[in-house]
């Protein structure tokens, strides 16, 4: 979920997020979490206490006013858009750094068939 404020309305938490926000806490199916008092205001979600209660990554593009809250994760999410120094293969099998890409935004796609 892509935010550009970081309470949104509790209809629009839930329709990106799946998570229904009910008196017994954050709900999926039969599933509730629970979640802090002041989670929720006037109709609007507190995005980081319910991703702190949740376990869902928030990471910040301060610069642009930009939040991605990323999926449930159990805590194994990552909690920065820093991207370690790596060496992959260009197109024609040549060693190219990630880091030599610094200053510039970088979509990195992986796949896997499995």
């Amino acid at each position: 979920m892509i935010l550009d404020r970081l309470d949104p309305t509790i209809g629009e938490f839930a329709r990106a997020t799946g998570w229904e926000l009910k008196p017994e806490g954050a709900c999926q199916a039969e599933i509730c979490m629970p979640l802090p008092r002041n989670a929720v205001r006037d109709g609007r979600v507190d995005v980081p206490a319910v991703a702190g209660a949740l376990g869902m990554a928030l990471v910040a593009d301060e610069p642009h006013s930009l939040w991605a809250l990323g999926p449930v994760s159990g805590g194994r999410a990552l909690s920065t858009a820093v991207v370690p120094e790596i060496t992959l293969p260009d197109r024609d099998g040549n060693p190219f750094r990630i880091g030599a890409l610094k200053g510039t935004k970088v979509f990195l796609c992986a796949w896997a068939s499995w």
